[in-house]
């Protein structure tokens, strides 16, 4: 029987980039679930390789970015998404699975806040990928672009902890100007196993080169955009865990 490479994106009431991010997944070859937080057991993570949380405001951002959300996870299932990476799992989180993330304490220790200018930043960014060996960001280039659309994306951290992310490459993805006043202008963060991802550009944003803000824009890859190979990468990387085992 054919192994299936299947990844779990979970919902929160305010989520709303599941769909978008459902289709991209789907598009780098994963079979995925999307799965509303009210449903989710451990037990629902048998047979997953990849936990997706995506974009959107959970629970209205209505006390932090992912607070809620957080509190919700932990109620509903404890430490299992834990336990879930320390079994081989992997997880992701965009924008506000990123916040997520950051809350459950998956990713290293730092918060998501409110940008430098007080105002929600919509608009393509260049980044700086910081990191050769993440298995989200392999295969992509030095410097790319993607959309952001948040109003609490600046990444800030205790004294001297951003700077020891960037030395240490769990800094994987770094805005190449300052957008939001986050430190050491991180962007995207990588825990420590490299299993678990957290950025806040949307890279199902720009899963096909005609969602590039520039008709002329044009890779030699037949039609992809830079953000469909984030998703193809961590793909590789699991498929091929799975057809060896």
């Amino acid at each position: 029987m054919e192994e299936r490479t299947n990844a779990l994106l979970l919902k929160y009431p305010g989520t709303n980039c599941d769909f978008e991010t459902a289709r991209a997944l789907e598009a780098a070859g994963f079979s995925t679930k999307i799965l509303p937080i009210a449903r989710f057991t451990e037990e629902s993570l048998k047979s997953i390789q990849l936990v997706v949380l995506s974009g959107g405001f959970s629970y209205g951002d209505y006390v932090m970015a992912g607070r809620l959300a957080q509190l919700e996870t932990e109620r509903r299932v404890g430490d299992a998404l834990t336990r879930f990476r320390d079994s081989g799992g992997y997880m992701m989180g965009i924008c506000n699975g990123f916040q997520i993330l950051t809350k459950l304490g998956l990713l290293p220790e730092g918060s998501l806040i409110d940008n430098v200018s007080g105002r929600f930043i919509c608009k393509w960014v260049r980044l700086n990928r910081n990191t050769d060996s993440s298995p989200f960001l392999k295969g992509l280039p030095e410097s790319f672009e993607l959309p952001i659309a948040h109003a609490e994306g600046r990444f800030i951290a205790p004294s001297g902890l951003a700077e020891s992310y960037l030395e240490d490459g769990l800094a994987a993805l770094l805005y190449k100007d300052d957008i939001n006043g986050s430190s050491c202008q991180i962007a995207g963060l990588t825990d420590e196993t490299g299993r678990v991802f957290g950025l806040m550009p949307h890279p199902e944003r720009f899963l096909l080169e005609s969602h590039h803000y520039d008709p002329d824009w044009k890779r030699e890859d037949d039609g992809w955009g830079t953000g469909y190979f984030i998703f193809k990468s961590i793909f590789n990387e699991i498929s091929e865990g799975v057809s060896n085992q």
